[in-house]
């Protein structure tokens, strides 16, 4: 019976004895929650943080730098009987205020009494300098340096983007875990396709105190410091000139400017209008600036030479011109009547050839042209013939680049439309359709939508007669000299380039002795163009279109410009676009009279 008795007290002590390991080891090896109460007395873990990279234009100018700021961080479990009159007044909180942090320090998931937690932010150079000497009256309040953006001009705010703490979203999408909470990310524009060069590398380091949290110096010597590598910096290849040209003819007007090196590619000049200043989307007020610009109505934030999708007007009938020359319906020479019962036309030309057709910009002839191209008899009814034709249509057009994103390097880019018999299939529901239900998209109406980014993008494809690089924003990443890979390539269209004299020729008689005569020829530099007028909803007016390049031999610009509301393509548009040619050409303008027409806004 005794024996008994003693195997069972045997057992419970073996099994306490157990519970007591198991407790140890956990506290020991698997939670490092104890290891940090006990090193936390002695070594503080800081973040370095990387200085992002620099932005410049292609001539050197400075864009976007970097300013301090700074963050105030605290461990709780080192605070001793604060203060709070004190640090209220020092950090100029209010009680209330001072309380919320404290509630909302807490509550968040990352919280832990023995590690650094982020508790005021953004601090300017003034409070910091305010500041320094009290910090010390307040015992587990440290200061973390940090960087914010800042600009040199207000020029170039969509394409540039902005930066701010990651959303949880973003947080939770980061596989690499890179970021935590609190970080900074390009959330826009150039800031954030380039965010993996210009955010850099961050660091670490060990600091050691005594028992009254005063810094002791570096932990091991810095033996397992890190430090962080600073982000690379890009030079852009905007012309800073020229984009502020661009800025103040688009002042008080809705639309877009894209000027285009042909050769490159590279995007000289990239106007939205309205914009904002992007230095109110930095600092502390980031929130309430952002919120104030994001419910203007006149959509500062939106990119429109990447996310408006327009009509493309007569523009597109040099398109249709290249594409029925390369299908063989119709020669440079063909000559079709202005038959204005079938289509109005404006203007008093009759009986065209192509050149002269694209100069006078007649409705009846490109009418005419796309019902060669779609009806060429090769199914036994309309109706398949139409399709089979606007298949073959489809694809020469989307050579161009249009119907689908051209690749820049900026987020949110739009495709337009170019129709096809799948989109004509979904729009009448599976009801027939034929040529004379399409008819409209001959003179860039009805279904089709570019993006203005596809039209100076076509524009520098005519300028190169029959190819084009992918127009891009950065010309180099650090010290490379080079843009990325994908921006070297040329891209051909399915036009042979012997076809584009004639669009040449034609773009070079419009500015000379047609629609765009009086507003876009320059005396001693000869300027190819095109206008167009973009239906608008009544009882607004047409958007104003024209697009350009300029030398005719070995072109050095291309251009698209858009003004919503403004009317004729030969007025608003094609001035906007003429001053900017001239201005990167010579320098700057020698027509006064031009440009405060523009700048007047009475385009009547």
């Amino acid at each position: 019976m005794n024996d008994g008795r003693k195997e069972i007290v045997q057992v419970i002590i073996v099994l306490v004895a157990l519970v007591f390991l198991i407790k140890l080891f956990s506290i020991q090896v698997l939670d490092n929650k104890y290891a940090e109460l006990a090193d936390s007395n002695a070594i503080l873990k800081q973040i370095d943080y990387p200085v992002r990279g620099l932005l410049y234009d292609r001539n050197g100018k400075l864009l976007v730098y970097n300013t301090p700021e700074y963050d105030i961080q605290v461990v709780t479990s080192e605070i001793k009987q604060l203060d709070t009159a004190a640090f209220c007044s020092v950090f100029r909180v209010t009680r209330e205020e001072l309380k919320l942090k404290f509630e909302e320090l807490r509550a968040k998931k990352e919280y832990s009494p023995v590690k650094l937690t982020t508790f005021l932010t953004q601090l300017s150079n003034d409070d910091f300098a305010r500041i320094q000497d009290r910090l010390i009256d307040f015992p587990g309040f440290y200061i973390q340096a940090r960087s914010t953006r800042s600009y040199t001009t207000s020029a170039f705010a969509n394409g540039l983007g902005y930066v701010s703490e990651i959303s949880k979203s973003q947080l939770d999408r980061d596989t690499t875990n890179t970021y935590r909470q609190g970080d900074y990310i390009g959330q826009s524009g150039l800031e954030a396709y380039y965010e993996k060069y210009l955010s850099g590398k961050r660091g670490v380091r060990f600091k050691m105190r005594d028992v009254d949290g005063i810094d002791k110096g570096s932990f091991k010597n810095g033996e397992l410091d890190t430090l962080s590598v600073p982000g690379k910096n890009l030079i852009t290849t905007i012309d800073l000139d020229l984009q502020l040209y661009g800025e103040y003819l688009m002042q008080g007007k809705a639309g877009s400017i894209v000027a285009i090196e042909p050769e490159t590619g590279e995007i000289l000049a990239f106007v939205s209008g309205p914009s904002y200043d992007p230095n109110m989307l930095t600092g502390k007020n980031y929130s309430k600036n952002f919120k104030f610009i994001s419910s203007d109505t006149t959509k500062p934030l939106f990119s429109r030479p990447l996310m408006a999708q327009y009509r493309p007007g007569s523009i597109f009938k040099i398109a249709q011109a290249m594409v029925a020359l390369q299908e063989g319906v119709i020669t440079p020479e063909t000559r079709i009547v202005c038959n204005r019962s079938i289509i109005n036309c404006h203007g008093s030309h009759r009986n065209e050839d192509l050149r002269g057709a694209i100069t006078h910009s007649c409705n009846p002839y490109f009418h005419n042209v796309l019902r060669r191209m779609l009806n060429k008899g090769k199914a036994n009814d309309p109706f398949t013939d139409t399709r089979i034709g606007l298949e073959e249509w489809n694809q020469h057009m989307r050579s161009f680049g249009f119907g689908k994103p051209l690749g820049i390097d900026l987020p949110n880019e739009k495709s337009g439309l170019v129709p096809s018999p799948a989109s004509y299939d979904k729009a009448y529901r599976g009801r027939a359709w034929k040529f004379s239900n399409i008819y409209s998209i001959a003179i860039g109406e009805g279904e089709n939508l570019v993006v203005p980014i596809q039209m100076a993008n076509f524009a520098a494809t005519i300028a190169n007669r029959g190819y084009y690089y992918t127009p891009h924003l950065v010309k180099s990443i650090g010290e490379s000299g080079k843009p990325l890979p994908a921006f070297q390539i040329k891209h051909f269209t399915t036009i042979d380039s012997t076809y584009f004299s004639v669009a040449v020729d034609a773009m070079q008689s419009v500015v000379e002795g047609g629609t765009a005569q009086y507003r876009a020829k320059l005396s001693d530099i000869i300027v190819c163009g095109k206008t167009g007028t973009v239906e608008n909803n009544p009882p607004l007016f047409d958007h104003s279109v024209f697009i350009a390049f300029a030398p005719r031999d070995n072109p050095k610009i291309a251009i698209s410009v858009y003004v919503e509301d403004a009317g004729q393509g030969g007025r608003a548009a094609a001035s906007i676009a003429s001053l900017l040619i001239e201005k990167y050409l010579q320098g700057g303008t020698k027509r006064k009279h031009i440009e405060d027409y523009v700048l007047r806004g009475d385009f009547d």
